[in-house]
């Protein structure tokens, strides 16, 4: 399995940004799908964005527009950019590569980083 990394979490502003990294160890990362999924308390971990190997993205309807994954293969990270942030968007957020099925990831997960959004 791939290791993988999460950093830049923190508690900022509604209306505010914040850019989460996910640095993956393995020579292999560059092969594979990446994403980001959240956990909000009390509810279920949903799938936010995912990025393919050739650069094909794909995103949650609530974020779209205010997030953007990209990757750099050269350095195995991916990175979430979160702009206009709202409460709502409070979790802890999970990096996770693998494979994808269907339109999950199958692979392995981040330790996670929590995202705090005050009003």
């Amino acid at each position: 399995q791939v290791q993988l990394v999460e950093s830049g979490g923190g508690l900022v502003e509604a209306g505010g940004s914040l850019r989460l990294s996910c640095a993956a160890s393995g020579s292999s990362a560059s092969r594979f799908t990446m994403g980001w999924y959240r956990q909000a308390p009390g509810k279920q971990r949903e799938l936010v964005a995912t990025i393919t190997s050739g650069g094909t993205t794909n995103y949650v309807d609530s974020v779209k527009g205010r997030f953007t994954i990209s990757r750099d293969n050269a350095r195995n990270t991916v990175y979430l950019q979160m702009n206009s942030l709202k409460v709502e968007d409070t979790a802890v957020y999970y990096c996770k590569a693998g494979v994808l099925v269907g339109r999950a990831i199958a692979g392995s997960w981040g330790q996670g980083t929590q995202v705090t959004v005050s009003s």
